[in-house]
């Protein structure tokens, strides 16, 4: 039978847990791992996929993708805490102390590089953490001066599918560039609508996210309509290039035609519920559309 000493260990360890799986968005940081080991996946020759290797990149790139989490979080406690969607964050709350934030992904950025470094080599270690920086010491700050701190914050964002396809092949070659340059666009519309829906919200954090100062305004409305269709064109790179067959093009038309119809419906309505749907439009693009690729090579 388990002594009361034991059940407050055990609870307090899970609750531990939670409050890490917290600290590192670990949700968010596992869609990035799934974009770097797809990225990956369509670098490998036939034949040559690795498991190991990939559920190396995806440990190195959950660390590195959690600390950069982390150490935002350490950075924006006092905004987090005005914002209903971030205000029971542990380290709002106080479950967690700053110092042992900051050493958790201190020793969790470290541990994803060296991961990264030495099974792929210098130049996918040095991606890793470049992103870790340009997240962090870039975007985080910039959020609570200027709009565009999306576009910064677009250039991390991009990072893991190129850094899949260079931990693949060692070098910097087109194909890391072309799916680079997709995940970039496509950031524009998803962060932009995100920023739509939770205005309010962040608002209270002194964060102007939409890409008008007038906020829900048709100019942002616009703007958020014709990045959409640079996404979806971005989308099309790698078939155009010969990276991807016709049949994971056909892929990225449907759902970029998908994203762009309730774009311009946003544009039309200025309504909070079509960014939502907008929002969700790009979260099934992205994995789908990468997917698309991995299978059309196969």
């Amino acid at each position: 039978m388990e002594t009361r000493e034991a059940y407050a260990t055990r609870t307090g360890a899970v609750a531990k847990l939670k409050d890490v799986a917290t600290l590192f968005k670990l949700r968010l940081a596992s869609l990035v791992v799934v974009s770097a080991v797809l990225g990956y996946a369509m670098a490998v020759p036939a034949g040559g996929f690795s498991t190991v290797e990939a559920l190396l990149l995806a440990l190195g790139g959950l660390l590195v993708t959690g600390a950069s989490d982390a150490l935002n979080q350490v950075i924006e406690v006092e905004q987090d805490g005005r914002m209903a969607r971030t205000n029971q964050r542990p380290l709002v709350r106080g479950s967690m102390g700053m110092a042992e934030a900051i050493t958790i992904a201190v020793a969790a950025g470290a541990a994803g590089t060296i991961i990264l470094w030495n099974t792929f080599g210098p130049l996918t270690g040095i991606l890793g953490l470049l992103s870790l920086f340009m997240y962090v010491a870039l975007y985080t700050p910039l959020k609570r001066l200027s709009s565009w701190a999306v576009f910064v914050g677009a250039f991390p964002g991009a990072f893991p599918p190129m850094l899949g396809y260079v931990a693949a092949t060692g070098t910097f070659s087109l194909g890391a560039g072309l799916l680079f340059a997709m995940q970039f666009m496509w950031q524009f519309p998803h962060f932009w609508s995100i920023s739509w829906v939770l205005h309010d919200d962040y608002a209270k954090a002194g964060y102007h996210l939409l890409p008008s100062r007038g906020g829900r305004d048709g100019f942002s409305g616009f703007l958020i309509g014709l990045y959409t269709f640079f996404a979806l064109l971005a989308g099309l790179l790698p078939w155009v290039f010969g990276l991807a067959g016709p049949w994971s093009a056909l892929v990225a038309v449907v759902l970029g035609l998908y994203m762009l119809l309730h774009a311009l419906r946003l544009m039309r309505s200025l309504d909070k519920a079509d960014a939502r749907r907008l929002m969700f439009a790009s979260f099934l693009y992205l994995p789908v559309v990468q997917l698309a690729y991995v299978v059309d090579k196969l």
